[in-house]
């Protein structure tokens, strides 16, 4: 530029031509001629560059172009918190731009400006989260203390973390561990907290969460899958040591270890529910807290965001249960918590899937309940439907001390009176059923007469059991002739022996497995 006044005091004040101008200003001819040209445009002479200052000359040559007017700018934060909303893109945000201020920025530079603009945000806030769509769930490193009012011992409390990815709109409670009951209590009252369900669930791979981890096909555990099936959500598992997959949840726990379990450090607990009291508090502060470089907080953001996105609670609340594989024993019954619980006998052997809740024990085989129970405590005994029992089976366990009685009246009155004196000679009538089944069975094989015959003999020598009876009839004595002095059987008299009316109206029927 300081050559400008040169070339023209040749050209104009000196009488040099183009050519020679340009080798002596050592520039290009095409340079000598184009300064001439623009001194010429703005009508100067000699007389005035030689009064000019470099500065004024240069603006008098290369006059600037008028400054376009400005185009309004959007409020790039607003354009990020509406992308975060289902279905919302830059080229929408752009044409509604566009609608409003027809003279703004074309598309193209709509994107580079905004760009521009997210790069200046921390890393964690440039990930995209969809309104409604994936909720990060942890436990937090530290833990809190808390005391027991009577004996001084001390327990650590569990922190439970959920963080909202669009809204950043964060839960937090205490829970005595990280066990599968606590972890399932915490995610249905973290859903309660929110009034709502999202679509996803991002766990880390903690034993309560996912019983193998994989990088591609993880295996949950049953419980946690029952519950994304009940309330209609997605478990996706964080890979292994890949925290930046659970970067929101990794944010959200340091934000409540600063913000709350700071604010807790000088305070002493005697319980559970007090220190949970005392987070509730704090997280309700820590989510009205103002971003620092986005409008708005938690709260704001997730009411504008998540909470209408969110899928609606079902009306049953979760039912915890658990799920075990255990193998069906010898007897058609599979134990659980020290009772036993039938399943139909064709399982025997064969292995079966439990789900336990707090009231029922249901069974399940390939996929498909075969068996379902009321839940029972009592250690040791067993709890047996009669479709479950094999058809033999079945037939014993119908039998009842009236119907054995009422079958022996009908056999005759000698088979009645050896069957109400067995059943009334032991302390429970239960004992003396198989040697009443075994008077039927020889019924069945030696016929009602010659069982009555026999029944009769054995109360007249007083040999009133099964294998007494039995020997009789084996070798034909109920065939030959009593004396005439011991025909009429006596009487057997016994305290324990209640007569054949009690039997009449008792209720004593129960099922023998």
């Amino acid at each position: 530029m300081r050559k400008m006044r040169q070339i023209l005091r040749l050209l104009w004040h000196c009488g040099l031509g183009v050519r020679e101008t340009a080798r002596s200003c050592t520039v290009s001819h095409a340079t000598v001629l184009d300064y001439q040209r623009r001194a010429e445009a703005a009508e100067l002479c000699w007389a005035e560059v030689a009064e000019m200052d470099p500065g004024s000359l240069e603006r008098r040559l290369f006059p600037r172009e008028s400054k376009p007017p400005e185009r309004p700018v959007p409020s790039w934060s607003e354009i990020h918190t509406e992308l975060r909303r289902p279905g919302v893109t830059l080229e929408l945000l752009w044409e509604e731009y566009k609608g409003t201020y027809p003279e703004g920025y074309q598309y193209s530079r709509f994107c580079d400006l905004y760009r521009s603009w997210r790069g200046g945000l921390d890393l964690s806030m440039r990930q995209e989260h969809k309104a409604g769509e994936k909720l990060f769930v942890d436990y937090s490193g530290q833990t809190v203390a808390v005391r027991d009012p009577s004996g001084g011992e001390i327990r650590e409390a569990q922190i439970f973390v959920a963080v909202l990815g669009a809204s950043n709109y964060t839960y937090a409670e205490a829970t005595w561990s990280q066990k599968l009951p606590d972890w399932i209590g915490s995610h249905v009252r973290t859903f309660e907290y929110f009034g709502g369900v999202p679509s996803l669930l991002i766990p880390d791979n903690l034993k309560s969460a996912v019983k193998n981890p994989c990088r591609y096909e993880p295996v949950l555990n049953q419980t946690y899958e029952d519950l994304a099936t009940h309330y209609e959500t997605v478990v996706i598992p964080a890979r292994v040591r890949k925290p930046k997959d659970k970067a929101k949840v990794e944010a959200g726990v340091l934000l409540v270890q600063r913000w709350i379990l700071a604010c807790l450090r000088n305070r002493e607990f005697f319980s559970l529910g007090e220190l949970n009291a005392a987070i509730a508090e704090l997280l309700e502060r820590l989510n009205d807290r103002p971003f620092r470089k986005l409008p708005g907080s938690r709260r704001s953001q997730f009411e504008a965001l998540d909470q209408p996105a969110l899928k609606p609670l079902p009306a049953p609340r979760f039912e915890y249960a658990e799920w075990a594989k255990v193998r069906v024993r010898s007897d058609y019954h599979v134990e659980v918590a020290a009772h036993f619980y039938s399943v139909p006998y064709q399982l025997v052997g064969q292995e079966v899937e439990v789900r336990v809740s707090a009231e029922t024990v249901e069974c399940l085989h390939r996929g498909k309940r075969v068996a379902c129970h009321v839940r029972s405590d009592e250690a040791g005994k067993s709890t047996t439907l009669a479709e479950h029992l094999p058809r033999a089976h079945r037939h014993y366990a119908e039998w009842t001390p009236q119907k054995l009685v009422a079958w022996a009246e009908q056999a005759g009155p000698s088979t009645a009176a050896v069957v109400e004196t067995i059943l009334t000679s032991r302390s429970h009538p239960h004992q003396g059923f198989h040697s009443c089944l075994g008077l039927r069975s020889l019924a069945k094989s030696y016929g009602v007469d010659r069982l009555e015959a026999a029944c009769h003999r054995a109360l007249v020598i007083r040999g009133v059991s099964y294998k007494s009876i039995r020997s009789l009839l084996r070798h034909g004595l109920d065939r030959q002739e009593l004396p005439d002095n011991a025909s009429q059987p006596k009487r057997i008299e016994h305290g324990n022996i209640r007569g054949a009316t009690y039997y009449q109206g008792s209720q004593i029927a129960q099922e023998v497995s």
